[in-house]
């Protein structure tokens, strides 16, 4: 397989370099962030100069994706290098009933790095369960969560910015701040004492992440930083408003991004601070497409944030590297947050073992000019919220259903029947919230093909027309889906 090709060039030419010399890097994902929000990337955008400074200094990818059109999946995917329609979670997002979605003994990209001797750091976001039977964050046991599967250091929230109260609060590590002893944010006292501000929790997480950098300066270091923003409600802080009157709609959202945007801005000026910059990789992404009911623009992109479409999983990328990648670069190659495991194991020099982010794949003939290596091309797979599969391979992209794969959910009747069950050697069954995939009328194709080079906005399909592509694309689906360890390497 073409994995075994990069697994051999990986022995074959690690990376020399000491562990002073090896670089800290830093990933900032954007919750619900469009394609088009950024200014680099969409003429007429609300300035985003953090983001045109990256994008100036380092690399803008055009074709970047995330592995789902929702978060959690993205975020399980980026931390393993795996699909996340490998693990338990066949569909839709975590709720708060739910065990830890990364399987025990899981090499994650954190725990990669920590045993590189990297200082580990996940500063925002969760959303990928706790414990490891049901119900553990309602039993008040955050024992198996970040911590567990390879950071050193945790603060942020535990599930979403539009949770129910008794999730609106900060962690750190494996226990609610402000929570008193013997409550729980399930009695009013506790919920009363923990609960965080919406409007703050920018600020608060940002403080944390350059308070992460600061405090690991004369180390190497790993911090994952997914951010609440710009995820519903749109809360931003009273100084980032926008608008004629401050409180207009529109105005709320450019304000989010524009916070997001100064997020950006305090990590790096903090590495700038500690004379940190040529020796750190900061990379900035979104964890799938935007919601244009709630402001965000997935310009020129057809489809929203839960869709199979362009618009719920292309997503903005930004590199710098310095002395590496070429400033005022743009990269039009197809690549996957998932592909960041393999990315970095090859700039610390470690090789990833058979069984190991088995579905990703590295970008480092993209990011070094220098590098003589070709990039090694392969199928992407795109996963709705409903769990519709795609596959993109080239500029053909075959959507294996009817539809956007979207559908409605109805979180209160879902949450309550969500029950995994666990089998006694510790794995899960899968588990599904029951889509329902709509299906083809007697006269209509069964699925959607699309060249995405000669219609980009995928209003043509092509299904009937190309038999072939149909048949080739949806036998490498099914070889992928089906697929062990080995299909890569």
């Amino acid at each position: 397989m073409i994995r075994n090709l990069i697994f051999a060039v990986l022995i074959a030419f690690p990376l020399s370099l000491s562990a002073d010399e090896r670089p800290n890097i830093i990933i900032i994902m954007a919750d619900d962030l469009g394609y088009g929000d950024l200014s680099p990337y969409r003429k007429g955008a609300p300035r985003t100069p953090s983001a045109q400074r990256l994008a100036d200094e380092g690399m803008l990818f055009t074709d970047a994706h995330s592995p789902s059109a929702v978060c959690t999946p993205t975020r399980y995917s980026l931390l393993t290098g795996r699909y996340a329609w490998r693990s338990y979670l066949q569909d839709w997002v975590l709720s708060e009933r739910m065990p830890l979605l990364i399987e025990e003994g899981i090499e994650t990209l954190p725990a990669m790095m920590q045993n590189a001797g990297y200082k580990t750091g996940c500063v925002g976001k969760w959303h990928l369960g706790f414990g490891r039977e049901m119900d553990a964050y309602q039993n008040n046991d955050f024992s198996i969560g970040p911590n567990t599967v390879g950071f050193d250091y945790f603060f942020g929230v535990p599930f979403s910015h539009n949770s129910t109260p008794e999730m609106e609060v900060f962690m750190e590590n494996d226990r609610i701040i402000g929570l008193p002893e013997e409550h729980t944010v399930w009695d009013p006292i506790g919920l009363t004492a923990a609960r965080r501000s919406l409007e703050n929790t920018a600020g608060d997480l940002s403080s944390a992440a350059v308070h992460f950098i600061r405090e690991n300066r004369d180390r190497t270091f790993f911090l994952y930083y997914p951010t609440t923003n710009v995820h519903f409600p749109i809360t931003p802080h009273a100084a980032f408003k926008m608008g004629k009157r401050g409180d207009d709609f529109e105005g709320l959202y450019d304000g989010f991004v524009a916070e997001f945007d100064w997020a950006i801005g305090q990590v790096l000026r903090t590495l700038e601070d500690l004379n940190l910059v040529e020796n750190t990789i900061i990379m900035v992404t979104s964890d799938n497409g935007g919601l244009p009911k709630f402001g965000g623009n997935n310009e020129p992109w057809f489809g929203d944030k839960t869709q199979i479409y362009e618009g719920g999983h292309r997503v903005p990328l930004l590199v710098r590297w310095p002395g590496v990648v070429e400033a005022g670069s743009v990269c039009d190659e197809p690549v996957v947050l998932l592909d960041l495991h393999a990315t970095c194991a090859e700039i610390i020099g470690t090789t990833l073992d058979l069984g190991v982010a088995e579905d990703s794949v590295s970008w480092m003939p993209l990011l070094d000019a220098d590098n003589e290596r070709e990039f090694t091309r392969r199928p992407i797979v795109h996963h709705s919220v409903q769990g519709l599969f795609a596959i993109r391979d080239g500029d053909w992209k075959l959507v294996d259903g009817v539809g956007s794969g979207a559908g409605r959910f109805e979180i209160g009747l879902k949450d309550a029947e969500a029950v995994v069950i666990r089998n006694e050697d510790g794995s899960y069954e899968p588990f599904s919230f029951q889509p329902i995939l709509p299906e083809a009328k007697p006269d209509e194709p069964r699925g959607q093909l699309f060249h995405l080079g000669k219609n980009p906005r995928e209003q043509i399909n092509l299904y009937r027309e190309h038999p072939e592509e149909v048949e080739r694309l949806r036998g490498l689906l099914e070889e992928i889906k089906a697929a062990d360890s080995s299909l890569w390497r």
